[in-house]
């Protein structure tokens, strides 16, 4: 079912309410456990070994996806391409940590083909794809999918080229970091406005973030507040400033109207 709404009261905080950015549309789907991912005319419910589709217009499910779980344990967030749906994929919460790119055909939707990038930095969490590269996210974690020596401040986001090879890296500012442990990094999605916007695992937050002019940690421009408590998103490329994310809870999507950035500094 599709509704166009205000925001609802979804937490026991009326201040957090209050501030959080307009929700413009929920959307039932028994797959939103990870994440959600837009091409601006349908909307892709993930979770760990399925993916559904629904059509924005109606929020009817026009297909899904169903693989086996020993070799889809953890897919998080995805990004649409084209015709193609690329999704981070991980063996969480099992160490020593390994990823994979598992990449989807959208039109009908079916699995087509595996990046296989191994051992890495930490657990592939995010993919995405701006100003002709990829873009990579590397959770690290305190306790539960963690490796002995590296926990939640190893996250690292990552520039990839046309093969999936990592060209640079940057650590995430240490106020974020703070907000996201003992997990991680999420969700994140390149905005228009050359902004990057990542969430993390709980907390129904969006923290916009920029490349530093020097050095290696990515610089907080602006905290958002949020409908949903984290997890992976994706901007819908039809309408602007319109968040997908999910509410893992409720079993749905849910797209927010986040402001424009007050400043880029």
């Amino acid at each position: 079912m599709i509704r166009l709404l205000s925001v609802l009261p979804l937490f026991a905080s009326a201040a957090v309410l209050a501030d959080a950015a307009p929700v413009a549309m929920r959307m039932a789907a028994p797959e939103a456990h990870q994440g959600a991912a837009s091409d601006g005319t349908f909307v892709y419910a993930i979770d760990n070994d399925r993916i559904g589709k629904y059509r924005l217009s109606d929020g009817k499910k026009v297909d899904q996806w169903q693989g086996e779980r020993r070799l889809f344990p953890h897919m998080n967030s995805c990004t649409v391409v084209q015709t193609k749906l690329y999704c981070a994929a991980s063996n969480y919460p099992a160490v020593p940590q390994t990823s994979a790119i598992e990449i989807f055909d959208t039109r009908p939707l079916r699995h087509s083909g595996t990046i296989s990038l191994g051992f890495g930095p930490g657990s592939l969490t995010v993919i995405d794809r701006h100003d002709g590269k990829w873009w990579a996210v590397f959770a690290n974690y305190e306790g539960k999918g963690g490796e002995p020596g590296r926990d939640y401040r190893y996250t690292v986001l990552a520039r990839m080229d046309e093969q999936f090879r990592i060209e640079q890296t940057w650590a995430f500012p240490d106020e974020v970091l703070a907000r996201m442990a003992p997990k991680s990094c999420s969700g994140m999605s390149w905005g228009v406005d050359g902004l990057i916007y990542v969430t993390g695992h709980d907390r129904p937050e969006l923290y916009a973030l920029r490349l530093p002019e020097a050095g290696s940690r990515l610089e907080l421009v602006e905290t958002f507040a949020i409908a949903t408590p984290g997890q992976a998103i994706d901007w819908d490329p039809k309408a602007k400033r319109r968040l997908w994310s999910i509410a893992r809870d409720r079993s749905e999507m849910v797209a927010s109207d986040i402001p424009e950035v007050a400043s880029k500094r």
